[in-house]
């Protein structure tokens, strides 16, 4: 139940007043880091998938980019350079 909350939550959440931490303390009374813990559990689960593929997809290519930008800058890579 709470899983198909935060997935409603990520698809409609611009339209709560705030800033996004502030909805998500309202909503679920988690932290921001919490939340965001929760929700990779979510989208990574098969249920998930099934109950809104397009959104569940989406959230994941959103993380793995993020991801793979704090791995770039961890092993020192400039990713404005343009050599």
């Amino acid at each position: 139940m709470r899983d198909r909350r935060i997935l409603d939550f990520e698809r409609e959440w611009t339209r709560h007043a705030g800033a996004k931490e502030e909805a998500v303390r309202a909503e679920f009374n988690l932290s921001a880091a919490r939340y965001y813990q929760v929700l990779n559990a979510v989208i990574d689960s098969p249920a998930a998938i099934v109950y809104d593929p397009m959104l569940v997809r989406r959230l994941q290519r959103m993380r793995d980019a993020r991801t793979s930008a704090r791995t770039l800058l961890r092993h020192g890579t400039d990713l404005s350079s343009t050599s």
